[in-house]
């Protein structure tokens, strides 16, 4: 059975983390970069992209091309706590992940896809779930390999789902621009057009492949066969997992001790049932906080040993939450577990100075069950005995 890639790619996604700052900016064309004019543009969002602004140009020919244009400052340290929280959301489906930049990665479902009636359920869960939780619109590529699912998600921005088969290729691929496949460098397209290559199709096309080959040497091999369909479908992904986290973003603000609590309840949980059932135990609690004004607060600490308990992650939460907790308001709460490790490879050492009841209740149990009599009795309970009467 083929292999089921998705490329889940994020869209304008600096614009898009102005834009949930200052909803306002929607209604504007809105462009990520420096402010200075010698500068260069980052990203811009889609109303601006309505005049030709886009990535990489420089900010005064934008400038020229949209007076108008919002220019904002990049907040990267920002970016990246909603890049961690898109990353999070997708690994509560699978860690059969590869990220290719901040903002999009290849994921392999082809296991999860099969507990699903009709396989594009997922797909339509996943891209939901992305603006549900992160409130960022997302387009995703469905393909049986990596190169496929890349061309796919480009073919419909924004918020688009589309699936691209070896046997659609003719139709979908093939008629697109030689510039417009993942791979063919700007410097490479003027070279190919010499040639009369201006379609992926000509490029995939059996009888051009040696004076390719000749043109832009063999390493041009790869990207032929990416053109005809033929590409790896394997993913670079970590098979341990070192943490655990799950967030909430809130329509209206947080801003007493006790709203955050009854929340954090909810959050710890749903995480310690997750952790559960995973097999997974963990050291580290970090709370995360963000007010108001989009700042983020992280506390951590450790406990005092590996747990996946409720009452004890709550505990750490609620202790970090009254040692720092200001009511300033806050819109998204975050718990996050890490130094994880497989609870049966954990061995627990035992207090010297507790007391092991259970074991020694156990113990006298089986010897009197053995002497078919209550011959043994500990000390303590005969004393309890004796005082009692």
């Amino acid at each position: 059975m083929a292999r089921v890639i998705l490329h889940i790619d994020l869209n304008a996604f600096f614009a898009s983390c102005e834009e949930i700052k200052n909803p306002d900016l929607k209604e504007f064309p809105v462009a990520v970069g420096s402010t200075s004019k010698r500068g260069v543009i980052s990203t811009a969002n889609y109303e601006a992209r309505k005049y030709g602004v886009h990535s990489a140009m420089p900010v005064y020919e934008a400038l020229r091309l949209c007076p108008d244009l919002v220019l904002i400052q990049g907040d990267y340290g920002y970016y990246r706590s909603m890049s961690a929280q898109f990353f999070a959301y997708l690994k509560t489906f699978t860690h059969q992940i590869e990220p290719a930049s901040i903002d999009e990665c290849y994921m392999d479902v082809t296991d999860i896809i099969k507990r699903y009636k009709r396989p594009l359920d997922l797909v339509f869960e996943i891209q939901n779930g992305v603006y549900e939780k992160c409130h960022l619109n997302c387009s995703i590529g469905v393909a049986p390999n990596r190169f496929l699912a890349k061309m796919a998600s480009d073919m419909r921005k924004p918020k688009g789902i589309t699936v691209l088969r070896k046997s659609e290729l003719s139709t979908k691929l093939w008629p697109l621009k030689i510039n417009e496949m993942h791979g063919i460098g700007k410097k490479s397209v003027p070279v190919l057009n010499e040639m009369g290559i201006y379609t992926i199709g000509d490029f995939a096309d059996e009888k051009n492949e040696q004076k390719i080959l000749r043109k832009l040497g063999k390493s041009s091999y790869s990207l032929i066969q990416k053109a005809r369909g033929n590409s790896s479908a394997a993913l670079c992904y970590s098979t341990t997992q070192k943490s655990i986290s799950i967030s909430r973003t809130y329509s209206n603000d947080l801003y007493s001790i006790d709203e955050v609590s009854s929340n954090l309840q909810i959050i710890v949980n749903e995480l310690t049932h997750k952790m559960q059932r995973e097999n997974q135990k963990g050291r580290l609690v970090t709370l995360t906080l963000r007010d108001t004004a989009f700042h983020n607060v992280c506390h951590s600490m450790n406990l005092s040993t590996y747990s996946n308990s409720y009452p004890m992650i709550y505990g750490a939460c609620m202790q970090l939450l009254e040692a720092y907790f200001e009511p300033i308001g806050y819109r998204y709460l975050g718990v996050h577990v890490g130094s994880l490790k497989d609870a049966k490879q954990i061995v627990e050492q035992v207090d010297l100075f507790e007391v092991p009841q259970e074991n020694t209740d156990f113990i006298l149990n089986r010897l009197n069950a053995k002497m078919d009599s209550k011959c043994f009795i500990k000390a303590s309970d005969l004393l309890k005995k004796e005082g009692s009467n």
